[in-house]
C-alpha cells in the first residue's frame, strides 16, 4: 500500500509542477524543482505508513500548496478552498471527522486572531491554510492540533533566525510561512499516536 502511495506521489508530483508553474508570475523563470516528484512521493508514502490513507489527500495538497508559495508567496484560494471538502471526505472514515471540523475551526480562529492583531505579517492565506491543517491534525486529537500549530511556528522562527544571522534578512524581512505550517503539520502528522 505505502508502494502504491508512493506511484500516486511521483504522478502527482508532475501535476503540483505544472500547477506551480501556472500560479508564477515572476519575471524570472520557474525553476525546474528535479526533485518535485521523489519529494511528493516519499511524503505521500510516510504519510501513508505513519498515519495512514486518509491523510494521503491533505499531504499532496500540502506539497502543492507549499511549493506554490515558497515559489509565489501566494496560497490560491483554487486550491485551498477546495481542499476542505476533500480532506473532510478523506477523514470521513477514521469516525472523526467532528473533532476534525472543530480543530480545524480553532486553529483558523487562532491564526485570525493573529491576522487580525498584526495583518502585515501574516497572509490572509495562512488563516485559510490553519483551518486545513486543524482539521488534518484535529482528527488525531487535539494534542496533534497544538503540535502541529507549534511545530509550524518553531520551523518559522527558525528560519527568520537564520535569515538574521546569516545577514540574509532584517526583523522585517518578509517570507512565505506556508511552507513551515505544512512542514510542522507534516511532523506532527508523521509522530501520529
Amino acid at each position: 500500500m505505502v508502494a502504491l502511495m508512493a506511484l500516486i506521489g511521483l504522478f502527482c508530483g508532475d501535476r503540483i509542477r505544472a500547477l506551480a508553474r501556472s500560479y508564477d508570475d515572476l519575471p524570472a523563470p520557474a525553476p525546474s524543482w528535479p526533485a518535485l516528484e521523489p519529494v511528493c512521493a516519499g511524503v505521500a508514502a510516510l504519510v501513508a505508513w505513519r498515519a495512514g490513507l486518509p491523510y494521503v489527500c491533505f499531504a499532496v495538497i500540502g506539497v502543492a500548496l507549499a511549493v506554490i508559495d515558497w515559489r509565489t508567496s501566494t496560497l490560491p484560494d483554487a486550491i485551498t478552498l477546495p481542499a476542505y471538502p476533500i480532506t473532510a471526505l478523506a477523514l470521513l472514515p477514521t469516525g472523526e471527522l467532528p473533532r476534525a471540523l472543530a480543530g480545524g475551526a480553532a486553529l483558523a480562529a487562532a491564526y485570525g486572531l493573529l491576522w487580525l492583531v498584526r495583518p502585515q505579517a501574516m497572509g490572509f492565506g495562512d488563516v485559510k491554510l490553519a483551518g486545513l491543517i486543524g482539521m488534518a491534525a484535529g482528527a488525531l486529537g487535539w494534542q496533534a492540533v497544538v503540535l502541529a500549530a507549534f511545530c509550524g511556528q518553531l520551523l518559522g522562527a527558525l528560519y527568520g533566525l537564520a535569515l538574521l544571522v546569516t545577514g540574509r534578512g532584517t526583523r522585517d524581512t518578509q517570507f512565505p510561512f506556508g511552507p513551515f505550517m505544512l512542514l510542522g503539520a507534516l511532523t506532527t502528522l508523521c509522530l501520529a499516536w
